[in-house]
């Protein structure tokens, strides 16, 4: 299901005050995992993807058309990486159901707080810097549903600079003033839904990517997929 959630929304306006967002990505594994068992099958989860424009003051503007487009794009770009990484992805319908709902907003607010928590002056000291993270009991719901070992949730916000916001950051420049023409920001999480454990995590920040173009969008699966424990 498509969606927009307000601390998300934070995120990205935070990353638009800069003047650039370097490419950055920031993988970790959970303490005991290394790599998918033989046969394991992954539910490939229905994806949590937002495209919004910049106004020349800096406002997002939620836009529905492109992200359509892009949920589309991503979608067949993350089944295109099955074979290239040899795992079994099996996509999950977003059919409705409450249950699959839930657990995809319960991983953008854990998603949020790996994010927040795992490093830097947030760092929770409980955590000692490792990957301990869980989506709980519910997890299971997914397995008895898709018969699957893992889920892999996604999140991406991106955001483009309209013409508007693109005269201003010209503008700005003439006056020594730096702005930021977008950013693409997202995550994603292998879970296992044996225990709901978070086993693999991916962070992407940066000033670049486009999920309105199939071949950017693949790139963009490639990167939320980097260091994938296949």
């Amino acid at each position: 299901m498509i969606r927009a959630r307000f601390p998300h929304l934070l995120w990205l306006a935070a990353l638009l005050m800069l003047p650039f967002v370097a490419r950055a990505a920031d993988s970790a594994t959970a303490e005991g995992f290394t790599r998918l068992p033989q046969g394991a099958v992954v539910a490939l989860m229905p994806l949590d993807v937002e495209l919004f424009s910049i106004s020349a003051g800096g406002v997002l503007e939620p836009q529905a058309e492109w992200t359509a487009r892009a949920h589309e794009n991503l979608r067949q770009a993350f089944l295109a990486r099955k074979s290239a990484l040899g795992v079994d992805f099996r996509p999950v319908e977003d059919d409705g159901d409450a249950r699959i709902d839930s657990l995809n907003r319960l991983h953008g607010a854990v998603g949020d707080a790996i994010t927040l928590h795992r490093k830097g002056n947030y760092a929770l000291p409980t955590k000692e810097g490792k990957l301990d993270w869980s989506l709980g009991e519910e997890a299971a719901a997914i397995r008895e549903k898709t018969g699957a070992n893992f889920a892999l949730f996604s999140y991406v916000r991106d955001s483009y600079a309209s013409g508007e916001r693109v005269a201003a950051i010209v503008i700005g420049a003439l006056l020594g003033v730096g702005m930021s023409g977008g950013a693409q920001v997202g995550y994603a999480s292998l879970v296992d839904l044996s225990t709901g454990n978070i086993v693999w995590f991916n962070r992407l920040a940066r000033a670049s990517g486009d999920l309105r173009d199939p071949e950017k969008a693949r790139e963009s699966a490639q990167a939320l997929l980097a260091d994938f424990p296949d």
